[in-house]
């Protein structure tokens, strides 16, 4: 396999293009949700040591509002914004809160709605561990599963939200369908702005090189606008995707110059297995990622076992940002990969382990 088709990199990504900032009180909403607190910031020296870099930290999702992963920081703003849409208005009857899901977002939905008193149903793709399609209809959903990929349960839950008291609530975005994504991605600004806290960034200790999983791309568009808008701007860090072999549809798209969507295959990183770019999304992506690496099931299983064994609990999804540093930073070819990302010897990690394990079972 060439470098060409696992690795993408624009060296000029931190030029001049910037964009505007997440809103106020994103954060200070989700503080204000009974079990918030800001996720552990991990430093892990052996890691450094072995990525050849001065510092590492891991940001660990594996609990976030009661839930295995971060999705719950968007649904539960996106929730609460379609909630005070209706009462402006002057709506206040239940809704049934529509979604699909390859397994973390539909939880997190379902859990929002259940808290709120609404319903939901969420549509559930192949190759979601029937685990976690079970947690989902734990939380009171109803769960439809999809026989075709995560593309075409979209496509079914877009249809089901067009019946009556019904609403979708999708991290992606499409024409015609960007104002609830918007929400979803304005929700994950909390977790950046607690990195920059734990960091005492940016003032003083601000990261290098940010790892971000991708499978649409909305939490990579949340960390380009936090990164890329104020009081970064222009200065801020290398942005790193890092994506599945198997749906790389965001490495595809930036080395084709415009969205494309790609035929997925199976992979353990179910939550990342996915074909198309997010709408709203893919002008961020384009235009302030530094690089994309698409790694295997083995790279992203072998970086959930070290990180476990450094007491980080992180899925397949979670530990495809360490599987993507180290193709990017160590092997053949390093050393131009490292220059393009302008990572030296001294420099900062963080990577962000969306999900722990218990979010995404495995069968083997």
């Amino acid at each position: 396999m060439t470098d060409s088709s696992w690795w993408y990199a624009r060296p000029g990504a931190r030029g001049d293009w910037t964009c505007p900032p997440a809103p106020d009180g994103v954060r200070d909403f989700h503080a204000s949700l009974d079990g918030y607190a800001p996720t552990p910031l991990t430093e892990l020296p052996s890691l450094a040591d072995q990525l050849g870099v001065g510092r590492v930290y891991v940001k660990d999702e594996s609990s976030r509002l009661g839930l295995p992963a971060f999705k719950a920081l968007g649904a539960s703003w996106a929730v609460h914004r379609v909630l005070a849409e209706r009462r402006r208005y002057g709506d206040g009857a239940p809704l049934t809160l529509v979604t699909a899901t390859d397994g973390n977002h539909g939880r997190a939905v379902a859990r929002t709605a259940r808290l709120l008193g609404q319903r939901a149903r969420v549509f559930v793709p192949r190759g979601v561990h029937p685990a976690a399609a079970a947690a989902i209809a734990a939380e009171g959903a109803e769960v439809t599963p999809v026989a075709g990929p995560y593309d075409e349960a979209v496509r079914r839950a877009a249809e089901a939200a067009r019946g009556p008291g019904a609403v979708l609530v999708q991290d992606t975005a499409w024409p015609g369908y960007e104002e609830i994504p918007g929400w979803i991605v304005e929700g994950y600004s909390t977790l950046f702005a607690e990195i920059d806290d734990q960091l005492g960034a940016p003032d003083s200790g601000s990261p290098d090189l940010v790892a971000v999983p991708v499978g649409v791309g909305s939490l990579a568009q949340a960390a380009v606008t936090h990164y890329r808008g104020r009081p970064y701007g222009a200065a801020g860090p290398a942005l790193l995707a890092v994506e599945p072999r198997a749906a790389a549809c965001v490495l595809a798209s930036l080395a084709g110059g415009e969205p494309v969507t790609v035929a997925t295959g199976e992979t353990a990183m179910a939550g990342l297995n996915c074909g198309t770019p997010s709408s709203i999304a893919w002008p961020h992506l384009r235009h302030g990622l530094d690089a994309a690496v698409a790694v295997t099931d083995a790279d992203s299983a072998r970086a959930a076992r070290d990180l476990a064994a450094l007491g980080v609990s992180s899925g397949p999804c979670g530990a495809a940002s360490l599987a993507g540093v180290r193709a990017a930073l160590t092997g053949a070819g390093a050393r131009e990969r490292r220059t393009a990302l302008g990572v030296g010897a001294a420099a900062t990690l963080v990577l962000l382990s969306t999900e722990g394990t218990a979010a995404n079972p495995q069968s083997h």
